[in-house]
């Protein structure tokens, strides 16, 4: 190969430069491009957060009308809906879950009595004992009350709740008899702050019990009416904080 004359070195070196300083043009471009891409990206990605957010808010706000409408037929439940929702939260994590975390968990906590808007005000308002077929037709409620949700998109994952809440343990609940782990997790925690806040508000046929009785009582069905592993986590929280649910939820 012949040498290259100086003329042709520098000629070379500048087309080189040339084809860099393209290079460098076309990378500069790409990069603008990605960043475009990028904040482009970005802002779509706020948008639907936003977008499921509200969603989110619309979806609550409508299953806490439904849980007032259920209250609303029992004026001695109160609020039981939210502060049973608020203790299994609070149950729900000192377990170790992250119902919290499970918009449709807490969805089945807040209308897990939804079916007795289909019990007749005379089963429903009775001050004496029901009759056998009165008793059937109650405890329908949770059967009830997930047809219901399992007919509304956004609330079917609630319906498990709903259908197993007055399952036990032992197997001796209803409305299918479930046992032991047959029966959801969700559901056996529920259970445990549905029979704290039942035990602790004042009912027609009795007054509230005390704090320290209503645990003692929960604490003796363990293995019968509770999961046990459930009650050991339900020891781990302290007075206080039940009573502050209490009090912020009346």
């Amino acid at each position: 190969m012949p040498l290259r004359t100086a003329t042709e070195l520098i000629s070379e070196i500048e087309r080189l430069r040339e084809a860099l300083a393209e290079r460098e043009h076309e990378a500069a471009d790409k990069e603008r491009q990605l960043e475009r891409y990028a904040a482009d990206l970005r802002e779509t990605f706020k948008q639907e957060r936003a977008r499921a957010q509200e969603l989110q808010r619309s979806y609550m706000a409508t299953v806490r009308a439904l849980s007032n409408a259920v209250e609303a037929r029992d004026a001695y439940t109160g609020k039981h809906a939210e502060r049973v929702t608020a203790y299994g939260i609070e149950l729900a994590a000192a377990y170790g879950l992250r119902l919290h975390a499970e918009p449709e968990i807490e969805f089945g906590f807040l209308l897990h009595d939804i079916g007795k808007l289909k019990v007749p005000d005379s089963i429903l308002y009775k001050p004496a004992a029901l009759s056998e077929e009165e008793r059937a037709l109650m405890q329908r409620h949770p059967v009830m009350g997930a047809e219901i949700v399992d007919g509304i998109e956004f609330l079917a994952p609630a319906a498990m709740v709903v259908r197993t809440h007055h399952e036990r343990w032992d197997g001796s609940g209803y409305p299918d008899g479930l046992a032991g782990e047959d029966i959801p997790l969700a559901a056996r925690v529920f259970t445990v702050a549905d029979v704290l806040d039942a035990l602790t508000t004042d009912r027609p046929y009795r007054q509230a019990l005390s704090l320290a009785t209503a645990r003692a009582m929960i604490v003796a069905e363990s293995g019968s009416h509770f999961d046990p592993a459930v009650i050991e986590a339900f020891k781990t929280i302290s007075d206080a904080t039940i009573e502050r649910i209490a009090a912020k939820i009346r």
